[in-house]
């Protein structure tokens, strides 16, 4: 397909603007638009051997770019919501480390307020939370064990920290145990 550096080069200058321009309407920084132009011409390049298009050359790049755009925006709402779950971690951490006040009687006291609050969570709920938190198991590695999807893990796991930050509201140092 493209043998010569400089046959490249032409395609380069011809395409690129139309790429960019097309990348940039659906991601939110330029960078990120060249990033992901740069990286379809770099495959190009490093490909041309073996690339096959069986439609037109514009067909094909934007399709490129539109996958690789589609790749990112995915990505990005992943790490998003990752961020969003650890920003309200962390405000819990903050705020029950304030509230800190370590004046429980016994062992023995801190363990039957810990198994009251884990009997408030439906059954399926409070395995899986114990299963990841106490024993350690990782989503995946409990998704497998129960033979439920690694999301249904994960939702589980937010009505968990839910209703025991609640149960717990007044030992939330307690919490913190249960949820690193």
């Amino acid at each position: 397909m493209l043998y010569l550096k400089e046959d490249f080069e032409k395609l380069y200058k011809l395409y690129y603007p139309k790429m960019f321009a097309f990348a940039k309407n659906y991601v939110p920084a330029n960078e990120d638009a060249e990033n992901i132009v740069h990286d379809v011409f770099l495959t190009l390049w490093e490909r041309k051997e073996e690339i096959e298009i069986s439609f037109t050359l514009t067909t094909y790049l934007f399709t490129l770019v539109k996958n690789r755009c589609l790749n990112f925006l995915r990505h990005k709402l992943i790490e998003e919501e990752y961020n969003s779950q650890m920003k309200e971690e962390l405000g819990f951490k903050l705020y029950a480390l304030e509230a800190f006040d370590y004046s429980y009687q016994s062992e023995e006291e801190l363990q039957e307020i810990i198994r009251r609050a884990l009997d408030t969570l439906p059954e399926r709920c409070r395995e899986i939370f114990i299963k990841s938190r106490i024993e350690g198991l990782k989503y995946k590695e409990i998704s497998d064990e129960l033979g439920i999807s690694v999301n249904t893990v994960e939702n589980q796991m937010v009505t968990a920290l839910k209703k025991l930050r609640v149960a717990l509201k007044d030992y939330l140092p307690l919490l913190l145990f249960l949820v690193n």
